[in-house]
């Protein structure tokens, strides 16, 4: 499908004399996927809109049901256009929600991510005078040493697409992942972890499961386990449980399980420090905001590493527990 739609659509450019001339109020951003990291990976791109444009009103273009959980306090959201997650099973509802694409004119639609091949569709499909397909540039990796990270580059491609219609640069930090939690939500979601803790003392959360080889065995889990616990014997340390309520460390540590997304970022929230492989909780975490180191031993960390000011990843490849242990400290300190 990558091959059949990569050269479906060309971001269009008519050069305007300033930004109060491009009249941009509704906007489409597109990216249907139902994955959670893929999601929150959006939150850059639509903070970035909501900056540049603070009276625009944005529609997503999605897949499955979790969008709306997500965006709950984003001001600038509209509509939410959602496809069912399988679509063979939903297929009237997954036709109407293309057929809804050509309903509403916009000012400018976005592809949020080159590789995606229904996002260049959706794309090409919807009403625009402007319309950014999201190529990947080459020539950026050497101007922006982030810029393959998932949730940068559609960032950076938006500054380069306005400038290049006559918007003044955007020399700004770029927008961190965000789910902007509310202070009701992070007051329940210390209420929680005080009633596994059951103390004042730091908190160090761990997050044990991922899909595939993504996965770290029991043993892993375990020595690592045993290695923070000596390294930091003044911390709690915890566990959040994934959706299948299961553990890597057979449940011999406090833990905490929900189904909620944003109970689960309310209660990472109010934690010190939270460690997972590369998955969508990892990114539920930086957008949390709370310091997230990532672990990775297969996907690329350049493109999927946790994404906030004092986040990083590990390639365990290539670093032992005991050097890990090393930059946590440091994280810590």
């Amino acid at each position: 499908m990558r091959k059949l739609t990569e050269n479906i659509g060309k971001s269009s450019i008519e050069k305007v004399n300033k930004k109060d001339d491009l009249k941009i109020r509704k906007i489409l951003i597109s990216r249907p996927n139902h994955r959670l990291g893929n999601l929150l990976l959006l939150s850059p791109l639509v903070e970035e809109v909501s900056n540049t444009f603070p009276d625009s009103k944005i529609d997503l273009f999605v897949k499955g049901q979790i969008t709306p959980i997500i965006y709950k306090n984003y001001k600038n959201i509209d509509k939410i256009i959602q496809l069912p997650k399988k679509p063979f099973s939903n297929i009237f509802k997954y036709l109407a929600g293309w057929v809804s694409l050509r309903s509403k004119k916009y000012d400018l639609v976005i592809n949020a991510n080159f590789g995606s091949s229904s996002g260049r569709i959706s794309t090409y499909l919807a009403r625009s005078k402007y319309k950014l397909f999201g190529e990947y540039d080459e020539k950026y990796v050497q101007q922006f040493s982030d810029y393959q990270h998932s949730a940068k580059h559609p960032v950076y491609n938006l500054r380069e697409y306005l400038l290049q219609l006559g918007v003044q640069e955007n020399r700004n930090e770029l927008p961190y992942m965000d789910i902007k939690l509310d202070a009701e939500e992070i007051q329940a979601g210390g209420e929680k972890l005080f009633s596994i803790v059951q103390n004042d003392k730091p908190v160090i959360c761990l997050f044990t499961n991922a899909t595939g080889d993504k996965c770290y065995s029991e043993e892993w889990w375990r020595d690592f386990y045993n290695a923070l616990k000596q390294t930091f014997p003044d911390y709690n340390i915890v566990e959040l449980l994934p959706v299948e309520n299961i553990s890597k460390l057979n449940f011999t540590i406090p833990h905490f399980y929900s189904t909620d997304i944003r109970e689960m970022g309310a209660f990472i929230a109010n934690t010190q420090l939270f460690i997972a492989a590369d998955n969508g909780v990892m990114h539920l975490a930086s957008a949390s905001g709370v310091p997230t180191v990532g672990l990775f031993s297969v996907t690329d960390e350049n493109i999927y590493r946790p994404y906030n000011s004092k986040s990083f990843s590990v390639n365990t490849r290539h670093t032992s527990i005991e050097n890990i242990m090393d930059l946590l400290r440091k994280t810590i300190e």
